[in-house]
C-alpha cells in the first residue's frame, strides 16, 4: 500500500529535469518523502522547475547540469553523486526531443522524405544513447546498493504508429525518429528487465498517450475521435502511475510497458 513515506530516504534521478513530464515525475517522487535529482543540459530549464517545486514546499531536490549523451560526464556525475552519499534507488529515464510543430518554416522539415539526418542522429543519441548510458551508470549504483526501480519513459507510439491524418491541417508530420527512440527504450526495458533481474533491480516502461499542452482545436477535434475515452491525459494523471511503478507495490512487475493513452492502442 502507497503511502507519503513510501520513499522515504531514497533517492530518485530524473533525467530531462527541465522538461514538461520531469515536473510531474518530480512531484510524483516527492509526494511520497523521496529525494529527487534532476539533471539537464539546459541550466533555465532545471532552474524554472525548481522554483516550481520549491513553491509547493518541496525541498528535497538538487539539480545537476549535464550531458547524458556523454558518458564522461555522467561518470563524472556519479563521482559527485557518491562523494555526498546519493546512491539513486530510482532513474526515470525522461530525456528526449518532441519537436514542435508550431513553427512554420520547420513544419515540412519533419516529412520522412526531408527529414535531416542531423536531427535523427541528435534524437537517437539524447532518446535512446542517454537512456543506455544513465542506465548502465546509475544502474551499476543501484547494482552496489542491492535494490533499485528503473523507469523508462516511451510512449502510446512505442506499440502504435503516429497517425499522420492529425497533422495534415498542419501541413507536418511526426518525424520518424520519435517512432524509433520509442519503440527502442522498450527493447531496452525488455532486456535490462532479464539482465538485472538476479540484482533485484526491476526495469518497466510507462507510454502515456498524448498529453495536453496548448494544442491547437482542430488537433485536439481530430484526437479525441482516436481515443475511446474522448479526451486526451491531463499530465498529472501521470503521477499515480509513477508512484505505483517506482515503489514495493509493483514489487513483481518487470519488464513491462504500462500503456496509459486512454484505450487508443487497442483499437
Amino acid at each position: 500500500m502507497i503511502t507519503k513515506d513510501s520513499l522515504k530516504n531514497q533517492y530518485g534521478i530524473v533525467t530531462g529535469g527541465g522538461g514538461l513530464l520531469a515536473f510531474e515525475h518530480a512531484c510524483a517522487l516527492l509526494e511520497l518523502s523521496c529525494a529527487v535529482v534532476l539533471i539537464d543540459i539546459d541550466k533555465n530549464k532545471l532552474k524554472k522547475n525548481l522554483i516550481k517545486l520549491n513553491s509547493l514546499g518541496y525541498s528535497k531536490i538538487k539539480t545537476y547540469v549535464t550531458d547524458i549523451t556523454s558518458e564522461a560526464k555522467l561518470l563524472n556525475l556519479s563521482k559527485k553523486l557518491k562523494n555526498n552519499e546519493i546512491i539513486p534507488n530510482i532513474l526515470i529515464n525522461n530525456a528526449g526531443l518532441n519537436y514542435s510543430i508550431k513553427n512554420k518554416s520547420k513544419k515540412k522539415k519533419f516529412y520522412f522524405e526531408n527529414f535531416d539526418t542531423d536531427y535523427f542522429v541528435r534524437d537517437l543519441n539524447i532518446g535512446l544513447k542517454g537512456s543506455y548510458l544513465c542506465s548502465k551508470i546509475f544502474g551499476n549504483m543501484m547494482k552496489e546498493n542491492g535494490k533499485g526501480v528503473i523507469l523508462n519513459i516511451a510512449s502510446d507510439l512505442s506499440v502504435i504508429a503516429p497517425d499522420q491524418r492529425l497533422y495534415s491541417s498542419l501541413q507536418s508530420k511526426k518525424p520518424v525518429s520519435y517512432s524509433i527512440v520509442k519503440h527502442g527504450l522498450i527493447g531496452l526495458t525488455k532486456y535490462l528487465s532479464t539482465y538485472w533481474a538476479s540484482e533485484n533491480i526491476r526495469v518497466n516502461a510507462l507510454s502515456p498517450g498524448g498529453i495536453y499542452d496548448k494544442q491547437e482545436k482542430i488537433f485536439l477535434k481530430k484526437i479525441k475521435k482516436l481515443i475511446p475515452l474522448k479526451r486526451m491525459l491531463n499530465r498529472e494523471e501521470i503521477r499515480a502511475t509513477i508512484q505505483y511503478l517506482c515503489t514495493d507495490d509493483s514489487s513483481y512487475m518487470t519488464g513491462q510497458n504500462i500503456i496509459l493513452d486512454g484505450g487508443r492502442s487497442i483499437l
